[in-house]
């Protein structure tokens, strides 16, 4: 399908770098595309970026079926526009789909109009090491009906937000609040799929670490609520003895492409790698017993997040002596250095905008 561009006759200016945050400044324009029974996807489009006119009974208002990804584009010292991994998002996008009854998308048609879409606006990608232009697909159901069932049509759309730092301490250690009294999601539900309820369940929990001083809530399962999940925003992982300790992919965590590339990593550098269940408990013991060496969150917004504190009820524990560990920065060093062409990309990772 050939995509139609609509050039905004006003342009933005892109803040300075130092003064981004994220997901407050997004850029001049954005890529729309349709869906209905009759003709599929349909009338990709690039235009000015505007508010959309929904009617009020649109399905997604009452009934939650919206998928998102987030991924980023990095701007290279010599000027080369990089993406990291983009393919897997929308392959990650597609499998969201199929779990929420939403029409799948074509990975090579997405991926062309997020590129032109990116070209166009190349001016508003940030050029200090830490910031990058964030990415956000998203599908949402579109129609104005009330029963239950599977929306008929839907909307396709990528906005861009020219970001910084995901978290206001950057690479400072993070701390971290278990949730005892809230479950984000259960084995059998949405918990693995990228989908906009996930994140609104997350909110009270959210509220309350804040509150307390916490950056994000630490998920425990909906069964036992024992065994650890994820963070917010991040997957987690735990050096333990001599091992790299993760959470499995038990159906309901979403599946990170940044946990992926740690993964892969490690196994590359040789380190012991562990995929397991991993009770709260047992966390607080191996701290006890000096075993807990470094925490630390992984994903697309941070890249990776050292964590120094964690609580749990009463039960406060840090981690490290308050600066970012050895196997973090490690891991960090590793990924940023291949998203902004510092470092050779050896794994295939890397895309090109040209």
């Amino acid at each position: 399908m050939e995509i139609k561009v609509n050039q905004a006759a006003e342009k933005g200016k892109r803040p300075e770098d130092s003064a981004l945050g994220f997901g407050q400044v997004f850029t001049d324009h954005m890529f729309v595309m349709d869906y209905s029974e009759q003709k599929g996807w349909h009338d990709p489009r690039i235009e000015p970026f505007s508010d959309f006119s929904l009617s009020p009974a649109a399905m997604v208002f009452h009934y939650g079926q919206a998928i998102f990804e987030g991924l980023k584009a990095y701007k290279t010292s010599d000027n080369k526009i990089q993406l990291f991994r983009a393919r897997d998002n929308y392959k990650r996008l597609n499998r969201s789909a199929r779990g929420m009854c939403i029409p799948e998308v074509d990975i090579d048609l997405a991926m062309d109009a997020m590129k032109q879409l990116i070209k166009i606006e190349k001016d508003w990608i940030p050029e200090t090491v830490g910031t990058s232009l964030y990415v956000r697909p998203c599908i949402i159901a579109t129609d104005p009906f009330l029963g239950v069932r599977a929306s008929l049509t839907y909307r396709f759309f990528i906005i861009l937000s020219s970001v910084g730092a995901y978290y206001a301490e950057g690479l400072n250690p993070v701390k971290i609040w278990v949730s005892k009294d809230h479950v984000r999601a259960a084995k059998g539900g949405v918990g693995e799929f990228k989908t906009a309820g996930n994140y609104a369940a997350s909110l009270i929990a959210s509220e309350k670490a804040n509150k307390e001083g916490y950056a994000q809530v630490l998920w425990l399962d909906g069964i036992e609520r024992k065994y650890i999940e994820e963070v917010g925003a991040m997957n987690i992982f735990f050096i333990i003895k001599d091992e790299v300790v993760t959470p499995d992919l038990s159906g309901s965590i979403l599946p990170g492409i940044t946990r992926k590339s740690v993964l892969a990593l490690a196994r590359k550098w040789g380190m012991k790698v562990v995929e397991r269940k991993i009770s709260v408990d047992e966390l607080f013991q191996a701290h006890e017993e000096g075993s807990l060496l470094e925490c630390f969150g992984s994903g697309t917004a941070a890249v990776i997040s050292p964590v120094g504190e964690i609580r749990y009820g009463e039960k406060v524990i840090q981690i490290g002596d308050g600066n970012p560990g050895a196997t973090s920065m490690k891991f960090y060093d590793a990924l940023t250095g291949i998203q902004y062409g510092n470092k050779e990309d050896t794994e295939g990772w890397i895309e090109v905008i040209d």
